[in-house]
């Protein structure tokens, strides 16, 4: 007997969806307005369609699943994701002569996939709560990094903005 699930494609998933565009877009503006080389519209895309995909992961393999019989783990899409997002994060850094450049754009379209995961596994509060981790990181962290002794500029922070 299949599972009776709902299709997924009802109003709490459109609300999923679009708690991801906002907080995908809110980290993809301020990347954006620093002048990094992934935007607006790049952590937009990567964090809806994260969380897209972990709404096909819940609900797209409800007609093939049975009662106490395990036919396949729809959940491996979700470990996918992760994967996936690794190599487009690899294709982001670069290292010129002594200097790595792309790391935080990197890490940064990670924390957006997982922040897209978040919204598509119907945990609202954990996306938010990382998007303001973020916001801490990127806005408060280089605060305090230069007024504590002996450090220097972050590599986020220097004279060529396009490369992270």
């Amino acid at each position: 007997m299949p599972f009776s699930e709902p299709t997924g494609q009802g109003i709490s998933q459109f609300v999923q969806i679009g708690i991801a565009f906002l907080l995908s877009a809110s980290i993809g503006l301020e990347r954006e307005i620093r002048h990094k080389s992934a935007g607006l519209r790049t952590y937009t895309v990567v964090g809806t369609a994260a969380a897209l995909f972990l709404l096909i992961s819940k609900y797209g393999f409800t007609d093939v699943l049975v009662v106490d019989r395990i036919v396949l783990d729809p959940s491996r899409v979700a470990a996918q994701i992760v994967t996936g997002i690794g190599f487009i994060g690899a294709g982001l850094i670069f290292v010129r002569d002594d200097r790595v450049a792309g790391l935080t754009t990197a890490a940064t379209v990670w924390l957006v996939t997982g922040v897209g995961m978040a919204c598509g596994a119907g945990l609202p509060l954990l996306a938010v709560a990382a998007t303001v981790a973020y916001f801490i990181v990127a806005l408060v962290f280089p605060f305090i990094l230069s007024i504590l002794p002996g450090t220097h500029i972050p590599a986020e922070q220097n004279q060529n903005p396009r490369h992270d």
